[in-house]
């Protein structure tokens, strides 16, 4: 199986590709791709603009293209929480990328560093790294997934929460997620690229479930923004996916027994359902 940071040889940071995404520090010490089809409403380059940044490791200016959430209409979430606009795949424009040193992070993460990631971040990124240059209008599949590696490469190099890194990998997946859905619409999407494309999902997928489930026994919520029952929901809709039930069902349980709102809890009565009935089926 590919490891997640795969690839980025060729931005040269090879050394880091056989990194533990999740492993903590001891106390010492491209086929198919494209920018979604013009809809009838606003097309996907009129959903978005530059921005500018602050870079906090080479403290220079920096742009990035993101989306005008103001414009954007939700129409709907994925189980696991994707969240699905009209014309544009918001998972495309979450990370912010400085193109002088390489510094990439997700647009909730990015702002602050402590020194010493700073200068993890320069000695181990910054002179290393060779960007790619892209000149489209919007970032396509490839050029954001690309962007999630370096971020992924980041927050390992400057040691930060393991929810941090959970929650690239599960921006991650459903950036691979929807590149399967655009392309299978685009019939552009042979069978081969399909399992491919589910593969790295499920990956990403697997290891944003190990680092939550991780971060909710050692960190402080709100978890990557999310209250406990929100996290919990989420992990108990990974672990169904995964076929673990009985996990997916014990959390179920506790958020119907919750002071939660109806919200989650009828989100919950359905997951319950759900998993009855792939237990039936299983012959469980």
């Amino acid at each position: 199986m590919a490891g997640l940071l795969d690839g980025l040889e060729s931005l040269g940071l090879g050394k880091l590709e056989g990194l533990d995404v999740f492993a903590e520090e001891k106390k010492e010490a491209k086929a198919g791709d494209g920018a979604a089809e013009a809809p009838k409403g606003p097309t996907e380059e009129e959903l978005i603009y530059e921005k500018e940044f602050d870079c906090p490791v080479c403290n220079r200016k920096f742009t990035a293209k993101v989306m005008k959430t103001g414009k954007s209409k939700l129409i709907g979430t994925d189980p696991d929480m994707r969240p699905k606009y009209e014309s544009i795949d918001s998972n495309k424009y979450d990370v912010l990328l400085c193109d002088r040193c390489g510094y990439a992070a997700l647009t909730r993460y990015h702002g602050n560093l402590l020194p010493t990631q700073i200068k993890l971040i320069r000695e181990n990124i910054s002179a290393n790294i060779k960007l790619n240059k892209y000149n489209d209008p919007v970032y396509s599949y490839d050029e954001a997934f690309e962007r999630y590696k370096i971020a992924l490469a980041n927050a390992v190099v400057k040691k930060c929460k393991l929810s941090e890194r959970a929650f690239i990998c599960l921006k991650t997946a459903w950036l691979l997620r929807g590149k399967r859905e655009y392309l299978i619409e685009q019939n552009k999407c042979p069978e081969d690229l399909k399992k491919s494309l589910e593969s790295q999902e499920i990956e990403y997928l697997k290891n944003a479930y190990a680092g939550f489930l991780d971060a909710r026994s050692k960190e402080n919520p709100p978890i990557a923004g999310m209250d406990n029952a929100t996290l919990d929901y989420l992990l108990a809709q990974l672990a169904f996916r995964f076929g673990d039930y009985s996990t997916s069902m014990k959390m179920v349980e506790t958020l119907l027994m919750s002071r939660e709102s109806a919200r989650i809890k009828n989100k919950a009565l359905d997951l319950k359902e759900a998993i009855r009935a792939a237990r039936e089926k299983a012959g469980e």
